[in-house]
């Protein structure tokens, strides 16, 4: 039987948080899970794409732009099912069990629970905070991770192709068809880190608001990198 799993990572200078990405994917690669591995790259001036050939990944490379990279990837994959990761974003240990047994008893999307690598009170608030945010409303962080059949991201038209917030307008494509899974990714907390963790949490607030009234993702994107 084929692999049916596709992994989609896009990219951009991400080679300190590239390795232990590919790393995590290993179990699904020992076990036949996994069809192929796509980096989907806006243009890294690092060694993320050397990182990614030595370890037998297919490369996908063009403009910068998370909406136009994941849409670039699921173009070149060829499985019948789709796991978007961020290239910071580690697997846990028990992901295969998890992935397996929702492609084989579920056709909607999955997202897996939310952890930052990093110990403490807020690095923990603004995870639970995520979390709930997934389960109540049905809006995931890209960050964790979105696991889609082929058939169902065609249905809905795929991401769309905007610099920011392409993870919300593709939880809202869903329509709550969006199932959280039993185990929790880990990603990078650099970003809070550096802004600060209720800063940058309320920051992300204020951005989804203003997307959701209706303001240009491009215009948001700018003031987000910035700041």
């Amino acid at each position: 039987m084929q692999a049916k799993l596709s992994i989609i990572i896009p990219s951009l200078d991400a080679a300190s948080s590239l390795p232990a990405t590919l790393d995590a994917l290993l179990p699904g690669v020992a076990v036949g899970v996994i069809r192929e591995v796509l980096l989907s790259d806006g243009g890294s001036t690092d060694a993320t794409c050397q990182i990614a050939d030595d370890a037998g990944c297919e490369i996908v490379t063009g403009a910068p732009g998370r909406g136009q990279q994941l849409v670039r990837g699921a173009s070149a994959a060829r499985g019948e099912w789709l796991l978007f990761l961020h290239a910071d974003t580690h697997l846990p240990e028990a992901w295969v069990g998890a992935v397996v047994q929702h492609m084989s008893g579920s056709s909607d999307a999955a997202v897996f629970e939310l952890t930052f690598r990093a110990r403490g009170l807020l690095p923990a608030l603004v995870a639970s905070w995520a979390n709930l945010r997934t389960r109540s409303f049905g809006l995931p962080y890209g960050d964790q991770g979105l696991l889609i059949s082929r058939r169902l991201y065609d249905e809905i038209g795929g991401f769309e192709q905007i610099p920011l917030m392409e993870d919300v307008a593709m939880a809202r494509a869903l329509k709550g068809r969006i199932t959280v899974l039993p185990e929790a990714v880990s990603t990078d907390a650099v970003r809070y880190q550096k802004s600060g963790w209720i800063r940058r949490g309320a920051r992300n607030l204020w951005t989804l608001a203003r997307y959701s009234l209706g303001a240009d993702p491009t215009k948001l994107a700018k003031r987000y990198h910035k700041s």
